[in-house]
């Protein structure tokens, strides 16, 4: 099935089951704004529960914080959000759309890329065991084509958007031959630069009103309470504040679900580092976050690393962690060095010293920051990208059927255990209701009656349900169920006595703590 098939698939499958509905749906929504369902919202907390206490429960030295959204508009001068945040953007005459000039051309390297990779999987099988890829990439002529194609390109690229030349830019893609998905044609217009904040008026009256920004970035609310953190928290270097919070970019390009959002939501973390350190630092949270992404069990050949092709104004180290959605690796999280720049200007704007005294050394510094930020809706579709499969199993009547199945791991399950009674009478109802009241203080279940039990262990699949228990008359005379596994189908007769530690111990975040030590 093409990548972009199982995609359209994802995104039915969220709504149909109650992961992500369009925003203001039934006023034809609102473009790139989206609403989390039932199902949906338990995942997503579940995600950032995750996280959160990844950061703050295992690392003594990290707390947390709730900033505001609105925030006095100097910060953002002082950030170099007002001057610097902008995207290249670039308008097609013919389908009046408009695109992300970079993104444009990332996605033909991406192309060249796919083209080397088909060439290695066809080798592959046709060589089989006896393949050598790395000796089939040095030697192959198509191969080599396309890989010097890429190294011009990159090169071209990575010069252009360090040297910020827009004119570059245009030129590339017309070098390229890049047309328009829309209207397929080439007839493009300059490259521009496009600001991405949000601003809007705060105030009683239109002439007192003082214009702010909805916050871009979560990070800002961080370093304006850094020392508010650090001398009532009474932290020492090297320490960290957390923080999980909206925030909003006008992003003229919003496309691929939930992908690319205007608003969204950010898991952020600045760690605060003594100057000199900050590489050391960087390659250590480095580390961190890729064993975090991994130990989620989606298959570590599903992450990369992507040095990043320009550094931001801010910054001395930057890479991003990627992940291989249906459309190709992109972006889940970034790790960079952020040096001094963000302490500094807001200590030049605001005039107010926020310097750190080090006993140690005995001298008052600005401390240099190693910053993580990981985009919560993205890794919400990374999850559900990861967990979609779709199996042909066997029926009753040996038929084959196809069943539909969120493989999420199942400590991020918005449902842990579902409860049916094999009939809606004999008592099998009140016995299912019995068990989940005894149960829904230690993870979260769901009664389910309706339909045949085949039917209801398709729906409850389909929402990634890691754990199904039937009541039947047997259960009134023993006190046993059966208890189905989602991931094999397979089914034990276990006492009701046992449940809660046979699922206790699976659904627990110690299970994911314990592999990131």
């Amino acid at each position: 099935m093409a990548q972009e098939d199982i995609f359209k698939k994802l995104v039915a499958h969220c709504k149909e089951y109650g992961f992500v509905f369009q925003s203001s749906e039934i006023y034809d929504g609102l473009g790139a704004v989206y609403d989390y369902g039932q199902n949906g919202v338990e995942l997503k907390n579940n995600i950032k529960k995750y996280w959160w206490d990844s950061m703050v429960l295992l690392h003594e030295n990290v707390v947390g914080i709730d900033s505001a959204i609105f925030m006095h508009p100097t910060i953002w001068k002082a950030s170099g959000h007002v001057d610097a945040f902008n995207d290249p953007l670039i308008d097609n005459k013919d389908s009046k759309k408009r695109y992300r000039a970079d993104v444009l051309i990332e996605e033909q390297l991406a192309k060249y890329e796919e083209k080397m990779n088909k060439e290695v999987e066809k080798a592959r099988k046709r060589f089989g065991d006896a393949f050598d890829e790395a000796q089939f990439r040095a030697t192959n002529q198509r191969v080599l084509a396309n890989q010097e194609k890429w190294d011009q390109l990159h090169t071209r690229f990575s010069n252009a958007l360090n040297d910020s030349n827009l004119d570059e830019l245009k030129q590339i893609i017309i070098d390229e031959e890049i047309a328009c998905p829309i209207s397929g044609s080439r007839n493009w217009t300059d490259v521009r630069q496009f600001n991405l904040m949000f601003s809007t008026d705060m105030g009683s009256t239109a002439d007192g009103a003082q214009k702010i920004y909805l916050r871009p970035e979560t990070a800002q609310g961080i370093f304006v309470n850094y020392l508010n953190v650090q001398k009532t928290g009474r932290m020492k270097i090297p320490f960290g504040i957390a923080q999980i919070g909206k925030a909003f970019r006008n992003e003229i390009v919003a496309r691929q679900f939930i992908f690319r959002m205007r608003e969204f939501e950010q898991m952020e973390l600045q760690f605060f580092v003594k100057p000199g350190t900050e590489l050391d630092w960087f390659e250590k949270w480095k580390e961190t976050r890729i064993k975090w992404h991994r130990a989620l069990g989606f298959g570590d050949d599903n992450y990369r690393f992507h040095e990043h092709e320009k550094l931001a104004h801010y910054a001395n180290a930057a890479v991003d962690v990627e992940f291989k959605f249906p459309f190709g690796f992109k972006e889940v999280e970034g790790i960079h060095s952020r040096t001094d720049f963000d302490l500094s200007q807001h200590q030049q704007y605001s005039g107010k010293k926020i310097q750190y005294y080090d006993p140690e050394l005995g001298e008052s510094y600005v401390p240099f920051v190693v910053e993580t930020s990981i985009g919560v809706d993205r890794m919400f579709l990374q999850v559900i990208s990861a967990s979609y499969c779709e199996e042909e199993v066997g029926t009753a009547s040996g038929e084959k059927d196809t069943r539909v199945v969120l493989k999420l791991p199942p400590v991020l399950a918005p449902v842990k255990m579902a409860v049916m009674p094999l009939v809606k009478k004999d008592g099998l109802p009140e016995k299912a209701r019995e068990i989940i009241d005894e149960l829904k203080f230690d993870f979260n279940c769901q009664y389910d009656e309706k339909d045949s039990i085949g039917k209801r262990y398709r729906r409850q699949d389909a929402i990634g349900t890691p754990f199904c228990v039937t009541v039947d008359h047997q259960s009134l005379e023993d006190q046993t169920v059966t208890i189905r596994y989602r991931d094999t189908m397979e089914q034990d007769r276990v006492p009701i006595a046992d449940l809660k530690g046979i699922i206790g111990s699976q659904v627990s975040y110690k299970q994911l703590f314990a592999k990131l030590n």
